[in-house]
């Protein structure tokens, strides 16, 4: 199953990582590895997820305030946020419509 990141969210990621290391060097890595646990997660269990809005549902990250916001098809994963929970929880709405 393949994984395409929306380029918004790809950017998300990009920032949080940079943002973490500047905090602490190594941290953002960690926030990475964890992204991808969690798409990892996705990808065995698809449907596992908590949905929000017609097909499109929501993977908790571990040890971080994020979400993947993502739908899945028979052979594609899409994420479309990598989305802080403690954020403006509707700025994503738009891309699902893509």
């Amino acid at each position: 199953m393949s994984v395409e990141f929306h380029p918004q969210a790809a950017l998300e990621l990009e920032d949080a990582v940079l943002y973490y290391n500047e905090r602490q060097p190594g941290l953002g890595k960690q926030l990475m590895q964890e992204v991808y646990t969690a798409i990892d997660r996705i990808i065995a269990y698809p449907t596992a997820w908590t949905l929000l809005e017609g097909n499109i549902r929501r993977a908790l990250v571990h040890r971080f305030p994020y979400g993947l916001l993502y739908v899945a098809n028979q052979d594609e994963i899409k994420i479309l946020a990598v989305m802080h929970l403690n954020r403006k929880p509707d700025y994503w709405k738009d891309r699902g419509k893509q």
